[in-house]
């Protein structure tokens, strides 16, 4: 299935084309799991709190996730974008593994 041309090369610059796109799969692939705030992800992927607010940004920018909550107790998401192509970032992030 072809997919979004749109969303296939948004989702390839944001996690294949770009420097930190490594960290930024491994923050979507926690969220979906289970919805954990910019603290939790620094501590369930061992990286500086800044490098989470940093990645955190460029997911938003690109509507990759979504937020809910205020201030400390912003919870993220993968947003209905992601959700509705998720066969696309899961094609890309099996392609990206086996290249290891």
């Amino acid at each position: 299935m072809p997919g979004d041309p749109y969303a296939r090369r948004l989702l390839y610059f944001v996690f294949l084309g770009s420097k930190g796109g490594v960290n930024r799969i491994r923050i979507i692939s926690q969220i979906r799991k289970q919805p954990l705030n910019a603290n939790q992800l620094a501590k369930e992927l061992d990286l500086d709190y800044k490098a989470i607010q940093h990645h955190i940004g460029v997911l938003e920018k690109n509507n990759l996730i979504s937020k809910m909550g205020d201030k400390y107790g912003v919870t993220f998401f993968i947003s209905n974008f992601l959700e509705v192509n998720l066969d696309v970032f899961d094609e890309m992030t099996t392609k990206f593994e086996k290249g290891k």
